[in-house]
């Protein structure tokens, strides 16, 4: 029996033996894997240096002409021997990865962000100060067209503008008998009431489902920018006893009531109002220069023309034109902080970034590039135009959780659409009691 016991214990010291031996075999694998991750980032050249990888992480690639971002990015290696790696997803995806990296501190060393991310990354410490970075490496910030701040610092700059004119079918005002393009609310009023009455078709389309509610910020807002009124005061919500959003508000409401907006609009996306477009089904839309592209393919023989959005009537200055942006940023947990910079400040150079408007169909971000447009669509060419004679906004841009702004505003402006909000004073005043929390 004594000997039996023994054996038994010599066979579970052996087995405990062996079970140490692997898990000892695996950390030394795990080990060793962990070096080789770290030296992805950072390995040694065939000179002894250090070799730097920054990871680059954004949707563009996908959205840019085949291989056009690849090309950039050796450019700046050849130049500078910073090796970059790019990490190219869907807009959708890339935003679940990033949002993921933020929140584990694993965020590529550069990342493309949407303005509407920003606000939370940089509260969150996720993104890094780049007004203390640029300042460290001595950059002129003076050539940016415009950079996105939270608290007085910069945390996105962005690379790419992507303006939204008004889109107007020509064959469907012809076909109503209308022979100029409004001007005014009035004159919108008007006209989008004649082609309804006179073929059948909707007159304009603004997408306001609560899903996806960028059509506050696109479609709806792009009425107040564009006859030089605000949202906000100081940075802070200003919609009550804001005369030119409680006007904005009411002309809204007056097109749905005279039936010249698209059918489904709470429904809709800015996808569907699109597709009602290219398919000749409404008069106008406000809708990304970045969809030209898509629309003449999808109907070649459409002929549809750009306008600037009407503007109050009475009103004579300058207009604001709705944008969205490429913005990059460079991820607080980066170990290489100084090089991203520098591949920030490349991308940024005159040169490159003009490369990158025209690659992108879109308006550069330095205000110093001169992109060559000369093969560019004349309709294009016509939206530039009308873009530098604008000037770029969206205040959504930076604030505090915006696409839930825009989502609480588009649920209580449709209350008050549908009547269930007796005034557009109300229907206002209830939306800045949330949007004030927001900011709390």
């Amino acid at each position: 029996m004594k000997m039996f016991k023994f054996l038994n214990l010599k066979a579970l010291n052996k087995s405990v033996l062996s079970i140490l031996t692997i898990v000892g075999l695996l950390i030394a694998l795990v080990g060793c894997n962990g070096s080789e991750t770290t030296n992805n980032s950072n390995s040694e050249g065939e000179d002894g240096s250090q070799e730097v990888t920054l990871e680059f992480q954004q949707w563009w690639g996908v959205e840019l002409p085949d291989g056009a971002l690849q090309e950039i990015v050796d450019e700046f290696t050849a130049e500078t021997g910073i090796k970059v790696k790019l990490l190219s997803n869907p807009y959708a995806d890339t935003k679940t990865q990033i949002a993921a990296g933020a929140a584990a501190g694993t965020m590529a060393d550069v990342v493309g962000l949407d303005g509407s991310w920003v606000y939370d990354f940089a509260k969150q410490g996720s993104i890094a100060n780049l007004t203390e970075l640029m300042e460290a490496s001595g950059y002129d910030d003076s050539q940016l067209s415009d950079q996105i701040k939270v608290d007085g610092n910069t945390y996105m700059i962005p690379v790419a503008n992507f303006a939204y004119p008004m889109y107007v079918n020509l064959d469907i005002l012809k076909e109503a008998g209308i022979e100029e393009v409004p001007k005014t609310w009035s004159e919108f009023t008007e006209v989008t009431s004649k082609i309804t009455e006179s073929t059948g078709k909707a007159g304009w389309a603004i997408p306001l489902s609560t899903e996806s509610p960028s059509g506050i910020q696109n479609n709806f807002m792009s009425w107040l920018w564009a006859s030089g009124g605000s949202m906000l005061n100081e940075g802070k919500p200003a919609l009550t006893n804001n005369e030119d959003l409680t006007a904005t508000v009411e002309f809204v409401k007056g097109l749905f009531d005279s039936g010249v907006v698209a059918p489904g609009a709470y429904a809709m996306k800015e996808a569907d109002m699109v597709e009602e477009f290219t398919n000749g089904r409404i008069a106008f839309m406000t809708d990304s220069l970045a969809h030209l592209t898509t629309i003449k393919k999808g109907a070649p023989d459409l002929n549809f023309d750009f306008i600037p959005v009407p503007v109050k009537d009475g009103y004579s200055g300058k207009s604001g034109m709705d944008v969205a942006n490429w913005g990059i940023g460079i991820a607080e947990n980066s170990e290489h902080k100084e090089e991203a910079m520098k591949f920030v400040e490349y991308l940024m150079s005159p040169e490159v970034n003009a490369k990158i408007a025209v690659y992108a169909n879109a308006f550069p971000g330095n205000s110093k590039a001169e992109p060559d447009y000369s093969k560019a669509d004349e309709m294009f060419l016509k939206a530039y135009e009308l873009y530098k004679d604008s000037y770029a906004i969206n205040e959504f841009t930076g604030l505090p959780t915006s696409e839930e702004l825009m989502r609480t505003f588009d649920e209580q402006l449709q209350l008050y659409l549908d009547g269930d909000t007796s005034s557009s004073a109300d229907m206002l005043k209830e939306t800045q009691g949330i949007w004030e929390e927001a900011f709390e």
